[in-house]
């Protein structure tokens, strides 16, 4: 899936953030949280299964026949071509040297089961036809399919799966050796099972991490030269192959005709292309215009004024291409102006709930958007994990009510929304309600200034910038601030030094995304837990330090089943909302996706959003 690059960076994240977490104050956090545990235990899994899920059971039986998302009886060949921006070095993306070739992992190497794109975060079995684990989740037992193969004939066998887990732990990407060397020890248990002892570990997750390992030959992969750049393809077991390569051009997968998994139920109604191209252009200019002519087929786009202006050509206008929405139900996360709670100026939550109420999206987005943006209120927004617009049940409740200072009332009642302004960019409403909180906090306008009553220090401060797209917001913000005597200073630097900034929180005011999952779980302890706070390198940018934060993470990593584990995320979005930690910017409501019509995809889209692998050639084009 196209998401999935996205998706292996968060889970990154994930990965980097227990093992800090742990190196710097061991697993004490989670053992506390289990003191908080309030009916979230899930039942055991009781033998071999058909799949697992992070939080309850997973949603289709063990003789499901195909994935609710997919046409299974989609038409089988063609060609799709794919255009993509950049360049790339290596057909290896299993190691940090090189930029490879997209979709490799999935099309070509597959894992021991697959993800459910219809479910937050639950496997079935693919190269893996059954799972095993306990309540605990101490050990994960994988039970091959006998008839699993590589492309090379030659069957995935045990001693394979070993040999990757200790290829990957020992030479793979940064999140699959921190990931991979939790395991305490593997060992086969029977001519097709693998067992991985995970004791001594509390990460529930890293079960189905080890499930969505990658496995390769033992006879067919060169360990010696792995971690180096290769355009030599990898012997694999997935759906295709890489039938040819033209360096930092072009690359091309066919599929196998041979490939052992064809018809399992997990595969039903995927990989229906007979050939997949992926074209490369330098140029994001160039790349566009090609889609125009028609020199590839599917587009994703993310620019606003292209989608709304540049698509409109006779092709267009004759129907041979068009321009389609798809809805995502995964969490766009928070995209905002952070303010540096470190500092004495944003210590005061009335001065930054004042601030954030300045920003005037409804202008900002009829004059830089065409009104296509959405303005972002929840740390978790476009998911069922938002609590915004959702009053808090029993079980939010009972956790917050240790905390009584953490909580707006309106966030807990879910009446919450972002400041509204008339888009005239001088709403007086909205003007006057700010100051009214800064005179609270102690300021007040000395003229067209606006003073600390004690100090009589100006409130000014600075906006770290390092893109043409973040300054031009931050100006129309300076605008919006300076109406209430506010001086907001743009400092652009260039990217080295912004990081560098970033990093150390040398900042006052500094804009960021943090992307999140329908899994949320240590990760949220790097971006906003207390022990983050003072820790260079962490991204915890505002600042964060609040044990109602803590104790609602501490939930969430001990919750089993699926609703407890939402309550517990639900929870910890209040805390955030009502800490007043950003300035709430925007995002685009759906996936916006251009297709020339000689593709065609099913009518259902999954949880995950649109997903090309099952998408199929129009007979006769």
């Amino acid at each position: 899936m196209i998401a999935d690059a996205n998706e292996s960076d968060h889970r990154a994240v994930k990965v980097l953030t227990l093992s800090w977490f742990r190196g710097r104050f061991g697993i004490a956090l989670v053992a506390a949280a289990v003191s908080w545990l309030v009916g979230s235990a899930a039942p055991a899994l009781a033998g071999a299964q058909h799949a697992i899920a992070m939080h309850g059971a997973p949603k289709l039986p063990a003789d499901f026949s195909a994935m609710p998302y997919v046409n299974p009886d989609a038409p089988k060949g063609g060609r799709l071509t794919v255009g993509v921006p950049g360049t790339f070095d290596t057909v290896n993306p299993l190691v940090v040297r090189g930029l490879p070739v997209p979709n490799i992992r999935g099309y070509v190497i597959e894992g021991l089961m697959a993800r459910g794109y219809d479910e937050p975060f639950t496997l079935y079995g693919l190269l893996a036809e059954s799972v095993e684990t306990d309540d605990k989740r101490t050990y994960v037992t994988f039970n091959l399919n006998p008839r699993a193969r590589f492309s090379d004939g030659k069957p995935v066998t045990p001693e394979d799966v070993i040999f990757t887990w200790q290829l990957l732990r020992d030479k793979g990407r940064p999140n699959h050796r921190s990931y991979y060397a939790k395991v305490a020890r593997a060992e086969i248990v029977g001519p097709h099972s693998v067992r991985f002892d995970l004791s001594g570990n509390a990460d529930r997750e890293l079960p189905l991490i080890l499930g969505l390992m990658p496995v390769l030959p033992k006879h067919a992969t060169d360990v010696a030269h792995f971690e180096e750049t290769t355009f030599t393809p990898l012997v694999a077991s997935g759906p295709y192959i890489v039938k040819s390569v033209d360096a930092g051009r072009s690359a091309t997968f066919v599929r196998n005709p041979d490939y052992w998994g064809a018809d399992l139920p997990i595969n039903r109604g995927l990989w229906n292309f007979d050939e997949i191209r992926f074209d490369f252009y330098r140029d994001e200019n160039a790349l566009f215009e090609a889609f125009k002519k028609g020199l590839y087929d599917v587009r994703a786009e993310n620019d606003v004024t292209r989608w709304q202006t540049g698509y409109d050509t006779p092709a267009f206008r004759a129907g041979r291409y068009v321009k389609e929405t798809f809805h995502n139900g995964t969490p766009v996360g928070m995209s905002g102006f952070a303010f540096n709670t470190r500092r004495a100026i944003f210590a005061d939550i009335r001065v930054r709930e004042a601030l954030a109420s300045l920003f005037d999206f409804e202008w900002v987005n009829k004059n830089f958007f065409f009104g296509l943006q959405r303005r972002t209120a929840s740390y978790f927004e476009g998911s069922d994990l938002s609590s915004v617009g959702r009053p808090a049940d029993a079980r939010e409740r009972s956790w917050l009510a240790a905390f009584p200072d953490a909580l707006r009332e309106d966030v807990l009642e879910g009446r919450y929304a972002p400041s509204r302004s008339d888009g005239s960019g001088r709403d007086r409403d909205v003007l006057k309600r700010a100051l009214a909180l800064l005179s609270d906090a102690g300021y007040e306008l000395e003229g067209t200034v606006l003073r600390h009553r004690d100090t009589h220090e100006a409130l000014s401060f600075e906006i770290l910038v390092t893109t043409r797209d973040q300054e031009r917001i931050a100006l129309a913000y300076a605008r919006d601030l300076k109406r209430a005597g506010i001086k907001a200073i743009i400092r652009s630097v260039d990217a080295v030094q912004f990081d560098r900034r970033r990093l150390t929180y040398d900042y006052d005011m500094v804009p960021y995304r943090w992307d999140q999952s329908l899994s949320p779980g240590n990760e949220q302890s790097f971006y906003w837990g207390s022990a983050s706070a003072d820790v260079d390198g962490t991204r915890n940018y505002m600042g964060a330090k609040s044990k109602a934060i803590d104790a609602m993470i501490a939930q969430l990593l001990v919750a089993r089943d699926r609703d407890v584990f939402e309550s517990a995320v639900r929870a910890l979005d209040r805390v955030l909302i009502s800490g007043f930690y950003v300035v709430p910017l925007f995002h685009l409501p759906d996936q916006w996706v251009a297709r020339w019509t000689r593709v065609e995809h099913p009518q259902r889209t999954p949880l995950f959003g649109y997903m090309p692998e099952s998408w199929w050639r129009k007979p006769g084009t």
